[in-house]
């Protein structure tokens, strides 16, 4: 049993995994925030490349397996669109968001070290458990793809912002923590009876998270609240009694546009809320939001916000609870934006708000089983998945982080 987990590879869990598309370092966030809105990925992953053609005369290697050039490729980080309104938030950046987006990507990469590394695919399932316990939130692994040099030509024709990052003939794609706990719920019986034990019993409820007041202006907290986003934490909305009302999770913030910004800057925390909840945003807080903007003398952003937030006066929001085919049905009426988006943003309005463009926060209780929070993450596409007391006071947190360490003391008395 332990023996079969331990055999296993990293490549194992990224078969029929997309190729990443990337960003180079030099990007501008301008160009970046228009490959986001024409991607179906949340994030995009940046790179520093340095290749040059391989012009030595002695060299007889077969360009088809060995690829034609040298040099050093490497993931230095992701972007998503939360990265891009939070750095838009910035006070530098209030008075003149049109020359913000001028600056390159690499000015929203986080400085935090180890968040996104790289491994081989014959590297092992505990290899990328201890990764990500040390604080690794992507591993970029290689895709046992090949191009030949006439693909490969092809490829650099039809370059674009977001081309796939081919070195050496080879593709890579992300491995995060959702698809590692995604293997272990397929493999669930082997941990019997783990993962009926309730996650209060397991000691895996973590009280280091970040709470801001729902009454309290978005914008007083932003620095915590950047910093817990790029973290890939939720941001807990409680009152004054300590009552869980909502989240700003950086998974609905990711689905969200620019415009997000502007709301931050002006909007409390619960008004935010429900201005990013539900696939638009009310047409009272849109006015309220320009109102603002306008008293605070931003007339850049407001121009910003105009240009990229036009909502039509249409019915607000749908039913959460609604069946996927009567959302089908009433996709049309939800709100959306008079200038329509490219890519995702026109896309999936309907599809976001129902799926992922929520405000609500998905909670347990402290005798919940493990298998049981893990399904329910899993079915959010959600990291986490908070913890209260019937009376909806809050008591933590439980991280995707915390449920790995768990299994991986498993194996290891397995072993």
């Amino acid at each position: 049993m332990a023996v079969s987990l331990l055999a296993r590879e990293i490549s194992d869990l990224c078969l029929g995994k997309p190729a990443l598309r990337s960003l180079s370092l030099t990007t501008t966030i301008a160009e970046a925030l228009f490959a986001l809105k024409n991607s179906d990925d949340n994030f995009l992953s940046v790179w520093s490349c340095e290749h040059t053609a391989k012009t030595n005369k002695d060299y007889r290697g077969n360009c088809e397996e060995d690829g034609c050039d040298v040099g050093e490729c490497k993931c230095v980080g992701k972007v998503s669109m939360v990265d891009v309104i939070c750095y838009l938030c910035k006070v530098e950046n209030l008075l003149s968001p049109s020359d913000a987006l001028k600056a390159p990507v690499s000015v929203l990469l986080p400085e935090i070290p180890g968040m996104v590394v790289h491994v081989e695919p014959t590297s092992s399932l505990l290899d990328a458990i201890d990764l990500i316990l040390q604080g690794a939130k992507n591993l970029v692994v290689p895709i046992k793809t090949r191009y030949s040099s006439s693909s490969r030509r092809k490829q650099q024709q039809k370059l674009s912002i977001t081309s796939p990052t081919i070195h050496n003939g080879r593709e890579f794609c992300w491995l995060t923590q959702e698809d590692i706990i995604r293997f272990f719920l397929g493999s669930i019986g082997l941990f019997a009876p783990l993962p009926a034990l309730s996650i209060d019993t397991l000691g895996i409820i973590s009280t280091d998270y970040l709470t801001i007041d729902y009454h309290s202006p978005a914008i007083s907290e932003l620095e915590a609240i950047s910093g817990s986003l790029a973290d890939e934490n939720p941001v807990a909305v409680i009152d004054s009694d300590g009552i869980l009302i909502g989240e700003l999770s950086p998974f609905t913030l990711a689905c969200c546009d620019e415009s997000v910004a502007a709301a931050i800057t002006t909007l409390s925390s619960g008004d935010l809320m429900a201005y990013i909840d539900c696939g638009g945003p009310p047409e009272d807080l849109v006015n309220l939001v320009m109102a603002r903007l306008k008293g605070r003398g931003l007339e850049a952003m407001l121009q910003e916000f105009t240009n990229s937030s036009c909502y039509s006066t249409t019915s607000s929001c749908h039913s959460q609870s609604s069946s996927s085919s009567s959302d089908e049905e009433s996709g049309s009426s939800t709100p959306v934006s008079a200038l329509q988006r490219p890519g995702k943003y026109s896309r999936s309005m309907s599809y976001s708000a129902r799926m992922v463009r929520r405000a609500e926060a998905i909670v347990c209780h402290p005798k919940s089983s493990l298998v049981a929070v893990m399904i329910q993450a899993i079915a959010h596409r959600l990291n986490y998945v908070w913890v209260i007391e019937d009376d909806c006071s809050l008591v933590g947190i439980v991280r995707f982080c915390d449920v790995l360490r768990v299994f991986r003391e498993s194996i290891e008395d397995m072993a």
